[in-house]
């Protein structure tokens, strides 16, 4: 009877304890968030209940699955096994709790200002800060659970010894990888590029959608994916948008004939902003920039609150000017003078 009672009372009792440690502790982060609703860091870290209960339960098991008496010639392999699952848990509790602080500290900020430029730069270094932690915690926790093995550290051991040349090997061979990792955490606290960002790179346009370690990710207008090393910001220029504000400038060109009203043009580009909601009513203007022997080049400046309305603006314009045109002055088109060809005599 004592082989049947005392493994459920070692198993159950250290399940039905978890279980009554993670609702006590749900339910004083719940009364806490309720007291506190300017703090959405209570409400975060009711993510971390999962983890948690896995934490107290392995640990629980840990120190008392000797006195189960079920695993025999097993209990040093058992024991290894829980010290591994008792590191992973652990590791996994840390980097929950790291995300719910960064997050929380994030909303914080966000609702205290309103500058988007400054929001995407702090959300750019969070994520960053975040996945840094989240690799330190891994590394730390594979090096635990990897010395939990006795033949591990016997290596461990002969690699400290070799460490130096170790280090110039990894350091030669990685390192495009560092270059990265580097460029990586210069970007963030730089400020160079933001995720939200409009940018042109390789003469493509996009807006920086994800921001790593080790590479960016840019959205283009047709919904593709560029996926750049962020070394490459570093070290090549780029067209950077939304740098200093996102407020843009546009210009549309006409190449029309010299007869062409441009006045009358003035008039009716007003007009078409007007009906525009994507103008934001800051500025334009219209004039002839070149000319040609055949043709004349008109040049008409817009203005929109980003890059996303700028480039509607400036179809809108150049769709509605060139079919007033072609209605109202179709003889301001484009000719080609053409005469009748001379014979030869005879």
């Amino acid at each position: 009877m004592e082989n049947v009672l005392r493994p459920a009372l070692v198993l159950g009792g250290s399940v039905v304890l978890t279980l009554l440690l993670g609702w006590a502790v749900d339910r004083l982060l719940r009364r806490a968030d309720r007291r506190h609703p300017e703090a959405p860091l209570w409400g975060l870290l009711r993510r971390c209940r999962l983890p948690l209960q896995v934490v107290l339960c392995t640990a629980l098991l840990r120190g008392s699955y000797r006195r189960a008496g079920l695993w025999g010639d097993h209990t040093a392999s058992m024991g290894r096994l829980l010290s591994l699952v008792l590191i992973g848990a652990t590791a996994w509790l840390l980097v929950r709790v790291a995300a719910a602080v960064v997050e929380s500290s994030y909303r914080r900020y966000a609702t205290a200002h309103r500058d988007p430029a400054r929001l995407r730069r702090v959300r750019t270094q969070v994520t960053l800060i975040q996945r840094v932690v989240t690799a330190v915690v891994g590394v730390v926790a594979v090096a635990a659970m990897l010395l939990t093995f006795p033949a591990m550290r016997t290596a461990g051991t002969s690699l400290l010894a070799s460490a130096g040349v170790l280090g110039i090997v990894a350091g030669v061979a990685a390192q495009s990888t560092l270059g990265n990792l580097f460029a990586g955490f210069q970007i963030a606290f730089g400020d160079m590029v933001r995720l939200g960002d409009t940018v042109v790179v390789d003469g493509e346009w996009g807006t920086v959608d994800e921001i790593t370690l080790t590479f960016l990710t840019v959205r283009t207008w047709d919904e593709r994916r560029i996926t750049m090393p962020v070394s490459y910001f570093t070290s090549q220029p780029f067209e950077n948008w939304s740098r200093g504000g996102v407020q843009m400038t546009g210009t549309v060109f006409f190449h029309l004939d010299h007869s062409a009203p441009v006045d009358a043009m003035r008039k009716r580009l007003a007009e078409v902003l007007a009906q525009c909601p994507a103008w934001d009513r800051r500025e334009f203007t219209l004039a002839v920039t070149d000319t040609t022997p055949t043709t004349m080049q008109v040049r008409a400046v817009v203005t929109a609150k980003d890059a996303d309305d700028i480039w509607t603006v400036r179809v809108a314009v150049r769709e509605r000017m060139l079919s007033w045109l072609a209605e109202h002055h179709p003889y301001a088109l484009p000719r080609i003078n053409t005469t009748a060809a001379v014979l030869p005599p005879g």
